[in-house]
């Protein structure tokens, strides 16, 4: 059974909503100041020191959300989280997980985390850059559902974790100002296996998963 280490509402929120789309039963473990719920350093686990990790069935660790996502979308092909190899629509994923994972996250958490200290010149630009970014997604998500294809994919789980970020930590109200991106946003917070991990990670520390 895998097992992801997690922090609440960080980027380690991605596998546990992709866990929980494939089907699959896991466990998690919640980090908190550089210790697992069961005591261990943390870092002995995954000496990046940061989530999201998972820990396999033979013991093995798997870290950084751009590989475990597609890692996990592949074990059980049927659910459609990932799009077959070979062809453009996996491509055009992975275009979308890159971009997430470079470009929207780092520069979102440079606003969202409270423990981030920037100048108000510096934030000034980094609004302004993800004004330009909100506008890229914007144009592309309309008249369409998803941003790879016409299914729901991990690229999808990524985007709205580290975008929702936005609303969560108080930097905008709303995404008004992008109405096809704002739907999208809406249309994936109202997905039940969504909402069962947002839950999930405000209850105990330590958690079987069978879903």
């Amino acid at each position: 059974m895998i097992k992801l280490y997690f922090k609440q509402g960080a980027c380690s929120l991605a596998t546990h909503i992709t866990l929980r789309e494939a089907g699959l039963p896991f466990e998690i473990e919640k980090v908190t100041d550089g210790k697992t719920a069961s005591g261990e350093e943390y870092a002995s686990i995954n000496p990046k020191g940061y989530v999201a990790t998972i820990e396999l069935d033979d013991g093995s660790i798997l870290t950084e959300n751009a590989a475990i996502l597609p890692y996990i979308a592949d074990l059980v092909p049927g659910k459609n989280l990932a799009p077959k190899y070979g062809t453009m629509e996996r491509v055009r994923m992975s275009e979308w997980l890159a971009f997430a994972n470079s470009e929207l996250h780092p520069n979102i958490a440079r606003l969202a985390f409270p423990s981030t200290t920037l100048h108000a010149d510096d934030k000034e630009k980094v609004m302004k850059k993800l004004t330009k970014y909100f506008g890229i997604l914007d144009l592309h998500l309309k008249g369409k559902e998803w941003l790879a294809g016409d299914s729901f994919t991990v690229a999808d789980v990524y985007t709205f974790v580290v975008t929702n970020w936005m609303m969560q930590f108080k930097v905008l109200e709303n995404f008004a100002a992008w109405p096809n991106l704002a739907k999208y946003l809406e249309r994936i917070g109202e997905r039940p296996k969504v909402k069962e991990a947002i839950k999930a990670e405000a209850g105990p520390a330590k958690q079987v998963c069978e879903v």
